[in-house]
Protein backbone atom coordinates (compact mmCIF):
# COMPACT_ATOMS: atom_id res chain seq x y z
CA UNK A 1 0.00 0.00 0.00
CA UNK A 2 1.24 3.46 -0.85
CA UNK A 3 2.02 5.92 1.90
CA UNK A 4 -0.13 9.05 1.93
CA UNK A 5 2.31 11.92 1.25
CA UNK A 6 2.40 15.16 3.23
CA UNK A 7 -0.50 17.50 2.49
CA UNK A 8 0.05 20.39 0.11
CA UNK A 9 -1.14 23.90 0.81
CA UNK A 10 -4.85 24.52 0.30
CA UNK A 11 -5.20 28.00 -1.18
CA UNK A 12 -9.00 28.05 -1.32
CA UNK A 13 -11.57 26.81 1.21
CA UNK A 14 -12.89 23.44 0.07
CA UNK A 15 -16.64 22.97 -0.14
CA UNK A 16 -18.46 21.30 2.72
CA UNK A 17 -20.68 18.31 2.08
CA UNK A 18 -23.67 20.44 3.04
CA UNK A 19 -22.98 22.70 0.04
CA UNK A 20 -24.27 20.06 -2.37
CA UNK A 21 -27.87 20.34 -3.48
CA UNK A 22 -28.27 16.58 -3.07
CA UNK A 23 -26.26 13.63 -1.78
CA UNK A 24 -27.70 10.13 -1.71
CA UNK A 25 -26.50 6.53 -1.38
CA UNK A 26 -28.80 3.90 -2.85
CA UNK A 27 -28.71 0.13 -2.25
CA UNK A 28 -29.90 -2.05 -5.13
CA UNK A 29 -30.40 -5.79 -5.72
CA UNK A 30 -27.43 -8.19 -5.64
CA UNK A 31 -25.34 -5.81 -3.53
CA UNK A 32 -25.04 -3.03 -6.09
CA UNK A 33 -24.73 0.50 -4.69
CA UNK A 34 -25.04 3.98 -6.19
CA UNK A 35 -23.85 7.33 -4.81
CA UNK A 36 -25.38 10.48 -6.31
CA UNK A 37 -24.17 14.06 -5.86
CA UNK A 38 -25.91 17.11 -7.32
CA UNK A 39 -23.28 19.79 -6.75
CA UNK A 40 -23.86 23.46 -6.17
CA UNK A 41 -23.37 25.19 -9.57
CA UNK A 42 -19.81 26.09 -10.53
CA UNK A 43 -19.74 29.86 -10.97
CA UNK A 44 -17.51 31.14 -13.75
CA UNK A 45 -16.99 27.65 -15.18
CA UNK A 46 -18.23 26.52 -18.61
CA UNK A 47 -18.68 23.00 -20.00
CA UNK A 48 -15.88 23.75 -22.48
CA UNK A 49 -13.52 24.52 -19.60
CA UNK A 50 -14.36 21.17 -17.99
CA UNK A 51 -13.75 19.29 -21.21
CA UNK A 52 -10.40 21.02 -21.60
CA UNK A 53 -9.51 20.22 -17.97
CA UNK A 54 -10.12 16.49 -18.25
CA UNK A 55 -8.55 16.34 -21.73
CA UNK A 56 -5.33 17.86 -20.32
CA UNK A 57 -5.40 16.50 -16.77
CA UNK A 58 -1.87 15.21 -17.26
CA UNK A 59 -0.53 18.75 -17.70
CA UNK A 60 0.83 21.21 -15.15
CA UNK A 61 -0.32 24.51 -13.71
CA UNK A 62 0.87 27.18 -11.31
CA UNK A 63 -0.52 26.67 -7.81
CA UNK A 64 0.75 28.33 -4.68
CA UNK A 65 3.66 29.88 -6.52
CA UNK A 66 4.99 26.57 -7.87
CA UNK A 67 4.39 24.41 -10.90
CA UNK A 68 2.40 21.30 -10.02
CA UNK A 69 0.73 18.50 -11.93
CA UNK A 70 -2.87 19.59 -12.43
CA UNK A 71 -4.10 16.46 -10.69
CA UNK A 72 -2.25 17.32 -7.47
CA UNK A 73 -3.45 20.94 -7.51
CA UNK A 74 -7.01 19.70 -8.04
CA UNK A 75 -7.21 18.22 -4.53
CA UNK A 76 -4.07 19.22 -2.60
CA UNK A 77 -4.93 16.96 0.35
CA UNK A 78 -6.18 13.66 -1.06
CA UNK A 79 -4.68 13.28 -4.54
CA UNK A 80 -1.49 11.23 -4.73
CA UNK A 81 -0.77 10.41 -8.39
CA UNK A 82 -2.25 10.28 -11.88
CA UNK A 83 -0.80 8.90 -15.07
CA UNK A 84 -2.01 7.94 -18.51
CA UNK A 85 -1.91 4.14 -18.36
CA UNK A 86 -2.92 3.95 -22.02
CA UNK A 87 -3.48 6.68 -24.58
CA UNK A 88 -6.74 6.99 -26.46
CA UNK A 89 -6.79 5.49 -29.98
CA UNK A 90 -6.35 9.01 -31.35
CA UNK A 91 -3.74 9.86 -28.71
CA UNK A 92 -3.81 11.61 -25.36
CA UNK A 93 -6.46 11.68 -22.64
CA UNK A 94 -9.64 11.16 -24.65
CA UNK A 95 -12.31 8.50 -25.13
CA UNK A 96 -10.68 5.08 -25.04
CA UNK A 97 -7.79 6.13 -22.81
CA UNK A 98 -7.07 4.51 -19.45
CA UNK A 99 -6.41 6.69 -16.40
CA UNK A 100 -4.34 5.37 -13.49
CA UNK A 101 -5.61 7.18 -10.40
CA UNK A 102 -4.24 7.09 -6.86
CA UNK A 103 -5.95 9.01 -4.05
CA UNK A 104 -6.78 8.62 -0.37
CA UNK A 105 -10.17 9.93 0.68
CA UNK A 106 -9.94 12.07 3.83
CA UNK A 107 -6.18 11.32 3.68
CA UNK A 108 -6.79 7.98 5.39
CA UNK A 109 -4.57 5.08 4.22
CA UNK A 110 -7.44 2.63 4.66
CA UNK A 111 -9.45 4.73 2.18
CA UNK A 112 -6.78 4.59 -0.50
CA UNK A 113 -7.92 4.01 -4.08
CA UNK A 114 -5.36 2.80 -6.65
CA UNK A 115 -7.01 1.74 -9.89
CA UNK A 116 -7.08 2.00 -13.66
CA UNK A 117 -10.30 3.28 -15.25
CA UNK A 118 -11.21 3.29 -18.93
CA UNK A 119 -12.55 6.57 -20.31
CA UNK A 120 -15.68 5.46 -22.14
CA UNK A 121 -16.99 8.99 -22.64
CA UNK A 122 -15.37 12.42 -22.66
CA UNK A 123 -17.08 15.29 -24.41
CA UNK A 124 -18.60 18.68 -23.72
CA UNK A 125 -21.42 17.06 -21.68
CA UNK A 126 -19.31 14.97 -19.28
CA UNK A 127 -16.90 12.13 -18.58
CA UNK A 128 -17.51 8.46 -17.78
CA UNK A 129 -14.86 6.23 -16.18
CA UNK A 130 -15.50 2.49 -16.13
CA UNK A 131 -14.04 -0.79 -14.90
CA UNK A 132 -15.28 -4.02 -16.48
CA UNK A 133 -14.89 -7.74 -15.84
CA UNK A 134 -15.54 -10.02 -18.83
CA UNK A 135 -17.10 -7.02 -20.54
CA UNK A 136 -19.54 -6.37 -17.68
CA UNK A 137 -19.46 -2.99 -15.96
CA UNK A 138 -18.64 -3.42 -12.27
CA UNK A 139 -17.63 0.17 -11.39
CA UNK A 140 -18.71 3.32 -13.17
CA UNK A 141 -18.16 6.97 -12.29
CA UNK A 142 -20.00 9.44 -14.46
CA UNK A 143 -19.82 13.22 -14.22
CA UNK A 144 -22.32 15.15 -16.33
CA UNK A 145 -22.41 18.89 -16.73
CA UNK A 146 -24.40 21.57 -18.52
CA UNK A 147 -24.53 25.36 -18.65
CA UNK A 148 -26.90 27.06 -16.22
CA UNK A 149 -27.86 30.55 -15.10
CA UNK A 150 -25.71 30.39 -11.93
CA UNK A 151 -22.85 28.52 -13.57
CA UNK A 152 -22.26 24.97 -14.73
CA UNK A 153 -24.64 22.36 -13.31
CA UNK A 154 -22.54 19.33 -12.32
CA UNK A 155 -23.79 15.89 -11.22
CA UNK A 156 -21.63 12.93 -10.12
CA UNK A 157 -22.93 9.35 -10.04
CA UNK A 158 -20.80 6.44 -8.80
CA UNK A 159 -22.12 2.91 -9.42
CA UNK A 160 -20.39 0.08 -7.56
CA UNK A 161 -21.38 -3.43 -8.58
CA UNK A 162 -22.93 -5.18 -11.56
CA UNK A 163 -26.66 -5.51 -12.17
CA UNK A 164 -26.64 -9.26 -12.98
CA UNK A 165 -27.41 -11.73 -10.20
CA UNK A 166 -24.48 -13.87 -11.34
CA UNK A 167 -22.14 -11.07 -10.30
CA UNK A 168 -23.38 -10.94 -6.69
CA UNK A 169 -20.08 -12.53 -5.42
CA UNK A 170 -18.12 -9.83 -7.27
CA UNK A 171 -20.36 -7.18 -5.73
CA UNK A 172 -19.66 -8.56 -2.26
CA UNK A 173 -15.94 -8.37 -2.96
CA UNK A 174 -16.32 -4.76 -4.11
CA UNK A 175 -18.25 -3.99 -0.90
CA UNK A 176 -15.27 -5.20 1.12
CA UNK A 177 -12.85 -3.12 -0.94
CA UNK A 178 -15.12 -0.08 -0.94
CA UNK A 179 -17.24 -0.32 2.24
CA UNK A 180 -20.03 2.12 3.01
CA UNK A 181 -17.86 4.32 5.26
CA UNK A 182 -15.30 4.69 2.46
CA UNK A 183 -18.12 5.49 0.04
CA UNK A 184 -19.26 8.27 2.37
CA UNK A 185 -15.68 9.58 2.48
CA UNK A 186 -15.61 9.55 -1.32
CA UNK A 187 -18.76 11.70 -1.41
CA UNK A 188 -17.10 14.37 0.76
CA UNK A 189 -13.93 14.12 -1.33
CA UNK A 190 -15.80 14.51 -4.60
CA UNK A 191 -17.69 17.56 -3.37
CA UNK A 192 -14.35 19.12 -2.40
CA UNK A 193 -12.58 18.43 -5.70
CA UNK A 194 -15.50 19.43 -7.92
CA UNK A 195 -15.99 22.63 -5.93
CA UNK A 196 -12.28 23.42 -6.25
CA UNK A 197 -12.67 23.57 -10.04
CA UNK A 198 -14.63 26.78 -9.48
CA UNK A 199 -11.38 28.32 -8.17
CA UNK A 200 -8.93 26.71 -10.59
CA UNK A 201 -10.52 26.77 -14.03
CA UNK A 202 -11.36 30.48 -14.55
CA UNK A 203 -7.78 31.43 -13.63
CA UNK A 204 -6.29 28.68 -15.76
CA UNK A 205 -8.50 29.68 -18.68
CA UNK A 206 -7.48 33.34 -18.34
CA UNK A 207 -3.77 32.41 -18.32
CA UNK A 208 -4.07 30.31 -21.47
CA UNK A 209 -6.26 32.88 -23.17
Amino acid sequence: MRVVPPARAVLHPLRERSSAQLTRVEHHPHGRRRAVIDHRPLAGVTPAMLLDWFSHIGGTMTYGGETLPRYLAWHPLDHIAWDLAREAPGGGAAEGARFHIVEAFARRPEYLYDGVDRVEKLDVTGIRLVQRIAGVMVVQLEHTWSAGVEGTHYVSVLDVGARAAAFAPINRLLARRLPDDMLEAWIAHNIEEVGHLEQLLPTLHAVHA
